[in-house]
């Protein structure tokens, strides 16, 4: 099976890609290399916009999967039409091209923060989506326009994320996981804005196993999916970060609490990809903290704007 991975060496591309490989699939990028490359030398990366791409280029494949685009809300909120393009037109527009090409199924990775704010209620994929937020109207808008296309011979499967957090070797430190635990660590201090909000998170080996049971579904499987790892107040998170850090660290960190209103607040069921996709996940808020102890000489130089999605963005755009 030919798969295509479009913004593949971005965070979650640089552990899918290898791990879709190590399953005997013929695996190709399409990035445009803002972050760098830390792919597998023999990974094939053509390095150009998704808007560029050509229905021609994509005969041959079998899935196309989007990770592509502006990955979150600083990045929408610092350039709102470039987002609206980049995470609704985009994805729309590689989609159609998609279908054209008779690639089979199309895999748009999507966000919870489309629900914004849901009153303290457990939601699902029928439930209303009232993100009044730049990243999350957007990720809206490509995840409705990919689900038009599909048909009995297009298979189109969209996933509501929940915080992608853990180890990769495109490493990031502005996810709520991994934001704490690099404050934990250089600083000695976690700081929660408000302890009360929920927060789905999603392990990013949890991530990568949720796109292999996409890739791997029957044919005939399509639709929304949440999919994450747990549902966890930022306080909580905040309380696993401190215990794990001093458990494999050595290292006691002091929780703040400033109790800052935030109207992003959700919770969500994965019911629904236990039971079509069979997703289920292995990993929570310890877990990650534990896997990113493990790797921390590979991202120990905290201060680096790599590690930062909005700071290159602000680079490559001022």
């Amino acid at each position: 099976m030919r798969i295509l991975v479009a913004g593949g060496a971005g965070y979650l591309g640089s552990v899918l890609v290898p791990r879709l490989m190590e399953r005997g699939y013929d695996v190709d990028v399409v990035d445009l290399l803002w972050f760098g490359n830390h792919l597998p030398a023999d990974i094939t990366i053509i390095q150009k916009d998704v808007a560029q791409l050509t229905e021609k280029e994509l005969v041959g494949y079998d899935q196309v999967i989007y990770l592509a685009g502006l990955s979150n809300d600083p990045m929408a909120e610092y350039s709102p039409a470039r987002n609206f393009v980049e995470n609704g037109a985009s994805p729309a527009y590689l989609a159609y091209i998609a279908k054209r090409a008779k690639v089979q199924r199309f895999i748009y990775g999507g966000s919870c923060s489309v629900y914004g704010y849901t009153v303290n209620e457990l939601y699902h994929e029928t439930s209303p989506t009232v993100s009044q937020f730049p990243y999350g109207i957007a990720k809206l808008q490509g995840e409705f326009a990919s689900m038009q296309l599909m048909d009995d011979r297009f298979s189109v499967v969209c996933f509501r994320q929940g915080t992608v957090s853990g180890f990769s070797p495109r490493m990031r430190l502005d996810l709520i996981v991994n934001t704490m635990f690099r404050a934990a660590v250089a600083e000695r201090t976690i700081t929660v804005n408000n302890p009360g909000i929920w927060r789905p998170i999603l392990a990013i080996q949890d991530a990568v196993s949720a796109y292999v049971r996409a890739v791997e579904a029957p044919a005939a499987i399509s639709g929304v999916f949440n999919v994450a790892s747990g549902n966890y107040t930022v306080g909580e998170v905040a309380d696993y970060v401190k215990s794990g850090v001093h458990k494999a660290l050595g290292i006691d960190a002091r929780i703040v609490i400033k109790n800052i209103q935030d109207y992003r607040d959700y919770k969500v069921s994965t019911e629904k990809a236990r039971n079509v996709l069979g997703f289920r996940p292995r990993f929570d808020v310890e877990g990650i903290v534990k896997e990113l102890a493990e790797n921390l000489a590979q991202f120990d130089k905290f201060d680096s704007d790599r590690f930062y999605n909005i700071r290159v963005f602000k680079s490559l755009f001022p």
